[in-house]
């Protein structure tokens, strides 16, 4: 098919092809966008699109300041390595726990790196860590105390190694999105890697540099679903008309999430990390920052439901180019409702998935889960869940409407 938009004139004429600046990939029947319209939408994204690259630069962190601070908290104790091994032998966990015995929940291995190279080391590990599966031949990380005050160098179990069945894990999901969803894979694995450019470059150094945490999500947010967008849907007006929805329903997203993290007054401070970054950046705004984090956790979803829902518009006037912008509307509306059902229960379940061993734990303590929901740990993962699922279900009218704004209107069969 040639660069064009078709015109749905009637079911017994056909489609002629009118040339326009945007591209599309050949499976999309587009529609002939009025002048109006396109001028509107197309102007309201470049205001958008130019105020995101005037915030990137206002907002763009000190990278002097952010170098100094990255890699700045000692990990471990002045002298401590953390050289690889490879398994020789695994002793199992004894029967009953509650025993010690030096030939229970041991692992012996061989050093692989480091000044005793090739020299073997005994370790006791967590029975986990040997009911886990690891045989000969797998490679485990020691933490290793060099010799002081007349005692002789001390290793001790620090974790598995797993960058090797992480690689291939990830090579796999490559080839798995490329084989089957060929370009428009392609494309979803370049934007991915513009937003960990995006999160990585910019969110992170800025917000550790004492940036305003709200402001510098939502540039960073928002200029991820530019290239997100365009890179894997094309240059469209149906894409521009999802992404005004997305843009939308971020807006929403934060000011839902600013008025329920200062009515729940959760503090945004929870674990071991929480403290840590309140020793070394006490001047962050953890509220702000866990704004920021609902914001950031929105994308994916948005994105999903704002394409799905302007092409499910742009295809419905292809096939009934005499329905009514109210029809049209309304039954843009019922594809929409049964998307925002199907992905309220994969924010939920997928919550539930990672949070699985939260909640056995929870279910030990005497008090029930209802009485546990107004704790830290639990109101914050609430707040940030419903908030973008807030977000998430009033992008659906906003996309709609635009994008049935955006079509032309009926005609005469």
């Amino acid at each position: 098919m040639e660069d064009g938009l078709v015109t749905h004139t009637g079911s017994h004429r056909g489609r002629r092809q009118r040339g326009h600046s945007h591209g599309h990939p050949p499976e999309e029947a587009d529609l002939d966008v009025g002048l109006v319209p396109r001028t509107i939408l197309l102007a309201s994204l470049a205001f958008a699109g130019l105020l995101t690259v005037v915030g990137g630069v206002l907002l763009w962190p000190d990278g002097a300041r952010a170098a100094e601070l990255r890699g700045s908290v000692g990990f471990a104790a002045e002298g401590v390595t953390f050289p690889q091994a490879r398994v020789e032998s695994v002793q199992p966990a004894c029967a009953d726990r509650s025993e010690v015995k030096p030939t229970c929940g041991h692992i012996t291995a061989s050093l692989s790196d480091g000044p005793d190279e090739g020299q073997e080391a005994t370790v006791t590990v967590p029975p986990e860590v040997s009911a886990a599966g690891l045989s000969r031949g797998d490679t485990i990380e020691l933490l290793r105390r060099p010799a002081a005050d007349g005692q002789p160098t001390d290793y001790s179990y620090f974790g598995i190694h797993r960058s090797g069945p992480l690689w291939t894990l990830s090579a796999l999901f490559a080839l798995v999105v490329l084989g089957v969803a060929r370009l428009r894979g392609f494309m979803a694995l370049v934007g991915l890697g513009f937003a960990g450019l995006v999160i990585g470059f910019f969110v992170l150094p800025a917000l550790m540099t004492g940036e305003p945490a709200v402001p510098v999500a939502l540039a960073g947010a928002t200029a991820i679903m530019y290239v997100v967008l365009y890179s894997t849907h094309g240059l469209s007006i149906r894409t521009s008309a999802a992404l005004a929805g997305t843009l939308g329903g971020l807006a929403l997203t934060a000011v839902v999430g600013w008025w329920a993290v200062d009515s729940t007054h959760l503090t945004g401070i929870t674990g071991e990390e929480g403290g840590l970054i309140t020793t070394y950046l006490g001047d962050l705004d953890f509220q702000h920052l866990l704004i920021a984090a609902v914001i950031i956790a929105g994308l994916g979803v948005l994105n999903d439901v704002t394409i799905t829902q302007a092409s499910a518009v742009w295809e419905l006037r292809g096939a009934s180019p005499g329905m009514s912008r109210a029809l049209l509307f309304a039954s843009g509306m019922r594809i929409g409702r049964d998307h925002i059902a199907s992905t309220i229960y994969t924010i939920v379940f997928a919550y539930v998935g990672t949070a699985l061993t939260l909640l056995i734990a929870l279910s030990l303590f005497d008090r029930s889960l209802v009485g546990l929901v107004g704790t830290e740990e639990i109101a914050g993962e609430v707040v940030r869940s419903l908030t973008s699922s807030v977000g998430l279900v009033l992008a659906v009218p906003i996309t709609t409407a635009i994008a049935v704004w955006t079509v032309p209107g009926p005609r005469e069969s």
